[in-house]
């Protein structure tokens, strides 16, 4: 492609998205970018405080299980307090607990604060997914999620290597940047994004009171697409969990598997953008059937590979799925959620990940440990697969051209775009 071609692919990616889409972008970006603690607390626990590796798989597990408890509570914030209150309560608390666990010292104190840091870090993601399906109009979330998600993995490859260079100097400096950047992003919600919650009419009103998590669990074809997300993320995490283990198994060194995960990386960044711009406009039941197959399928693919060369291979077959995916099956969420219950559902969705990264360090461990990793790798391809028959099932009744309306949104502040859809100038 040549150089002005780049620059049309490029402008036309980013073009038209209002510009509190690009302040919430940001602020994702330079979350991420300062996201130390969770690369490097493992190794903070075990090598500078002399912790065993099974308190740290214990603090590891208490602080998933924060994320999991709110996931749920979070939602409810988003949609009863408003989407910018939520995440200003987050930030501040995510800012707060991560200073203070880079002080604790004996060990029930850090894995409680753990625990709250976990809570913390999670609580924004169901406002964040809400305020964007609230702000970006519905032909462009396909495009403006997936342009969150390439921020996401930029800035964590980003904070990941930076870790390194943390850990060498002090851990407890990678707690205090992380909580100051955390700080930043709190700035950047108070100062630029209004409230974007939609105007109720007195009837709405009166329907979102009815609008409780009992709905959400009610809701069938909601609660089938929350359970295919957890089959999807379960195959997905195995390659921070048992891939690695796989891998030193096979006499591959730590940096045999840091050069192939990172190939994950490299490949979302450099392809996210180009593949959303090929799959936008397509068909969405296809495409969840084909990434859960992929996902599965890369997987699997790992239980026959003997050289470095082949691990990367999958790698990348399951990175394409991941591209794929997550676009796709956060905009099916926000299309399947009630305008007044969206930060419930995406609470609910958002657990399914939370559920999903405290269980497959359990499965896949046990599985590997009972049967060997051929076994585990084999049932990543069976779970996909059926992931793939349950999105195919899923979507068989859902009009493929049925779109939500576009909502009005309230700014009381004044300053934004009072449709959803209204273009601005990015930021």
């Amino acid at each position: 492609m040549s150089a002005t071609g780049l620059r049309r692919a490029v402008r036309e990616s980013v073009s038209g998205l209002p510009r509190e889409f690009w302040w919430l972008w940001t602020s994702t970006l330079v979350n991420r970018m300062g996201a130390f603690v969770a690369t490097f607390m493992a190794l903070y626990l075990t090598l500078d405080r002399g912790y065993s590796a099974t308190y740290a798989g214990l603090v590891a597990a208490l602080h998933g299980l924060g994320g999991v408890v709110s996931s749920l509570v979070a939602g409810v914030m988003a949609d009863r307090l408003g989407r910018r209150p939520t995440m200003l309560v987050a930030q501040v608390s995510t800012a707060l607990s991560v200073a203070l666990l880079g002080f604790m010292e004996h060990p029930v104190a850090i894995a409680g604060v753990a625990f709250l840091v976990g809570m913390a870090s999670n609580a924004s993601r169901p406002a964040v997914q809400a305020m964007m399906a609230d702000i970006v109009k519905p032909t462009d979330r396909v495009r403006a999620f997936s342009l969150n998600y390439w921020a996401i993995n930029l800035g964590f490859a980003i904070s990941s290597t930076g870790a390194g260079f943390l850990a060498e100097y002090s851990y407890r400096a990678g707690f205090l940047i992380e909580a100051a950047m955390t700080l930043v992003c709190a700035v950047v919600v108070f100062v630029k994004l209004p409230e974007s919650r939609p105007e109720r009419t007195v009837q709405q009103k009166a329907d979102e009171a009815g609008v409780g998590l009992g709905t959400v669990l009610r809701d069938g074809r909601f609660m089938s697409v929350v359970g295919l997300s957890f089959l999807v993320a379960l195959i997905f995490q195995q390659g921070y969990v048992a891939l690695p283990v796989a891998m030193g198994t096979d006499g591959f060194s730590s940096s045999d598997f840091g050069t192939a995960i990172a190939v994950n990386g490299v490949l979302i960044v450099a392809l996210q953008i180009p593949v959303t711009r090929f799959i936008e406009h397509r068909d969405p039941r296809r495409l969840l059937v084909v990434s859960s197959l992929l996902a599965g399928y890369g997987f699997g693919l790992t239980a026959f590979a003997g050289s470095l060369g082949v691990y990367v291979l999958t790698v990348c077959v399951w990175t394409l799925a991941e591209i794929v995916n997550s676009p796709i099956q956060t905009g099916l969420v926000v299309r399947l959620s009630p305008v007044h219950g969206r930060g419930r559902y995406q609470g609910m969705y958002t657990m399914s990940w939370a559920v999903a990264a405290l269980a497959a360090p359990l499965l896949g461990g046990y599985v590997i440990d009972r049967f060997g990793s051929a076994w585990l790798w084999g049932a990543c391809a069976v779970i996909g697969m059926v992931a793939a028959a349950g999105y195919w099932l899923l979507m068989r009744g859902l009009p493929a051209d049925a779109e939500p309306e576009v909502e009005q949104v309230s700014v009381p502040e004044g300053g934004a775009a009072a449709k959803a859809g209204e273009v601005a100038p990015a930021a």
